[in-house]
């Protein structure tokens, strides 16, 4: 059969997509943390179509139902990012409701609350729970808030049935990954303190207890990153360490206080915690089931006899593990061309699709798949990136070059995303080639690369996206007068850096983005309250450092147009630091625009906001590299003062 299609020729930029922002918002639906009790599946699913709520789905004979009321919304705000709000009980669902961060019993369709209100609005916060043997009582890190606006205290605390709790760890700033042994003698859990963050070093440490009483608590392992203690079914402890330069799993002696890797491989088997719950191992009777990541790709298998056996599948990117009694291991997982699924995946590599998938809709032609990418950048060290073609079945290109979206992960110690990223082929569709920067700091690539942001955050990272661009622009990939920098969080302050430091780009867009490190270290939550000491330097004794490496001090520097976007509502990086940045663009008379997304957090959450975002950035550069987007969106105002 002939293939009678035929190809428009237009300029990059112009290409009409079948993936509209609305399209990609609405279908956005999150899939995580799957959990299995009693061989029952249940999961959290994010919907932006239900104003971004999470909902708790249990599958039990291939039906899947929400649990409890329709409006009900878990998430924790422990640490503000949360993560391990719910788990699984005999007596139901535990979880917390986002609203008021109490812990309630859910029910198919009702609620009841479990612990007491506090004395203040979200006082108390839940997250990283686990179950003791009786499958009734839990642990819980515990974040207490209720201290008339001195800094929240973080402990561990154990939940009866009837929503009464004790303290049974305390003194530490913060906690995580509490987890019982197998006869409920023993907790094992990560602690750590300012100003460390959790992938720079923690403690593994273990409770004795004796009718759910502590009798001993003890410091196992110090001076490295550890993470995801794990007992295995005969009692053995096992953590993730960063020991060998990579996060490899180690089998612990408890009593001489030592670790030895069981495999020892160049990649990471560990992820930084900025959420609770993540769970890249587990056990299936003798064997382990794990993923890791190899240079920035997601891979998945087991380990049996200290030998590690890699599954083939297509997927790049899996999410927390859990197991069967059949020894299949359940995880969400995705690949270059489709979303997130929730699978269930045997030995032999045979894998069960467990939920609806979202429907496609780009089809395999539509899809622009990467190109690891590697490239030498500052100190004449080698740095990484995925590059993505512009790719659209129904469009070639003129005579010309394509624009090209730089694009900063958030973080900054975290990765690009190595799945299908509906975002991207947004870009991708319309004629846009994007390059997706693993900086130096990232993780995926091992502690010393991680750590290469030390005392470096807006050099190390900015010189690595800077010179991803002119490789990409030298190399014939892309038009060099139409580069474009794109950021969120810590991503927005690396573009904004480059664009104060660096006259490489024609535009750039920040979302809810750092431009006032000073102000940061002084208002932000008491997770990062001391990030910067290692990213930057001591606060406030370096502040010399803060001021010259703020963009919002040298916007005499700025002349690149950009787009700011920005939630009301975020407690991370907080709206003033975006309104004062707007206040000098406009001082400066440089073209910008500013939008302030009512009731959004870090990171927007509701279908009507992630598509009018989306669209006002494809607007905004349409106006300032003179292109008319192929389909009518909402024009976006560019002021200049």
């Amino acid at each position: 059969m002939t293939n009678n299609r035929k190809i428009i020729t237009a300029p990059f930029g112009t290409w009409e997509s079948p993936l509209g922002a609305e399209d990609l918002a609405v279908s956005s639906i999150r899939l995580a943390e799957p959990r299995v009790f009693k061989d029952q599946i249940f999961w959290a699913e994010g919907r932006p179509k239900e104003s971004g709520r999470t909902a708790i789905v249990r599958f039990v004979n291939s039906r899947a139902s929400d649990l409890g009321p329709p409006q009900s919304n878990v998430r924790s705000l422990v640490h503000e990012y949360g993560g391990g709000a719910w788990i699984p009980t005999k007596l139901g669902v535990i979880g917390a409701l986002f609203d008021d961060q109490r812990l309630y019993h859910f029910s198919n369709s009702s609620l009841s609350p479990l612990t007491i209100e506090p004395s203040i609005d979200r006082g108390y916060r839940y997250a990283d729970p686990c179950l003791l043997p009786d499958e009734i009582s839990t642990i819980w890190v515990f974040e207490n808030h209720d201290h008339k606006g001195n800094e929240p205290t973080n402990s561990l605390i154990l939940v009866d049935p009837d929503g009464s709790f004790k303290k049974i760890a305390e003194g530490h700033d913060f906690y995580s990954s509490p987890v019982c042994s197998p006869d409920g003698s023993q907790i094992a859990y990560i602690a750590w303190d300012h100003p460390s963050m959790p992938w720079d070093r923690t403690f593994l440490r273990v409770i004795d207890l004796e009718k759910n009483e502590v009798v001993n608590d003890r410091i196992v392992l110090e001076g490295f990153a550890f993470q995801q203690p794990r007992w295995s079914p005969t009692g053995q402890l096992h953590v993730i360490s960063d020991e060998t330069g990579f996060w490899n799993i180690h089998s612990v002696n408890v009593i001489d206080k030592s670790s030895t890797p069981i495999i020892n491989y160049s990649s990471e088997f560990g992820i930084p915690g900025w959420v609770f719950a993540q769970c890249t191992y587990q056990w299936s009777n003798d064997n382990i089931w794990c993923s890791w990541v190899d240079h920035g790709v997601g891979h998945i298998g087991f380990i049996e006899e200290n030998k590690l056996n890699e599954l083939e599948t297509n997927f790049t990117e899996f999410g927390r593990l859990d197991v069967l009694s059949d020894g299949r291991v359940v995880t969400v997982a995705a690949s270059w061309t489709a979303p997130s699924v929730l699978v269930a995946i045997s030995k032999d590599g045979t894998t069960e699709i467990l939920n609806n998938q979202q429907p496609s809709i780009l089809n395999t032609d539509n899809i622009s798949q990467p190109e690891l990418i590697s490239f030498t950048s500052g100190d004449n060290l080698e740095a990484h990136a995925f590059y993505f073609e512009p790719k659209n079945e129904n469009f070639q290109s003129l005579n010309e070059l394509p624009p090209l979206i730089v694009l900063s992960h958030g973080g900054p110690t975290s990765s690009a995303r190595s799945s299908f990223d509906p975002t991207v082929q947004f870009w991708t569709n319309r004629g846009f080639a994007v390059v997706d920067v693993n900086y130096g700091g990232s993780t995926g690539f091992g502690t010393e690369y991680r750590n290469r942001l030390k005392g470096n955050w807006g050099i190390t990272d900015t010189q690595d996206c800077v010179e991803a661009a002119k490789y990409l622009a030298e190399n014939g990939f892309a038009d060099s007068d139409r580069l474009i920098i794109k950021g969120g969080s810590a991503g927005g302050y690396t573009t904004l850096c480059a664009l104060t430091w660096h006259n490489i780009f024609a535009a750039g867009i920040s979302r809810y983005g750092v431009a006032d490190l000073e102000t940061l270290a002084r208002d932000t939550h008491k997770f990062e309250s001391k990030y910067l000491d290692s990213l930057i330097g001591p606060w406030p004794e370096e502040s010399g450092i803060y001021i010259e490496r703020s963009p919002i001090h040298h916007t005499h520097l700025l002349s690149t147009p950009m787009i700011i976007l920005q939630g009301t509502e975020d407690a991370v990086v907080p709206p003033a630091q975006a309104e004062s940045l707007v206040r000098s663009l406009a001082s400066a008379n440089i073209p910008h625009s500013y939008l302030l997304f009512e009731g959004e957090g870090h990171g927007f959450r509701q279908a009507k906001n992630i598509a009018t975002a989306l669209e006002s950035e494809l607007s905004f550069l349409g106006q300032i590299l003179g292109f008319e987007p192929a389909t009518s969106i909402t024009r976006v105002e560019i002021r200049r003062q």
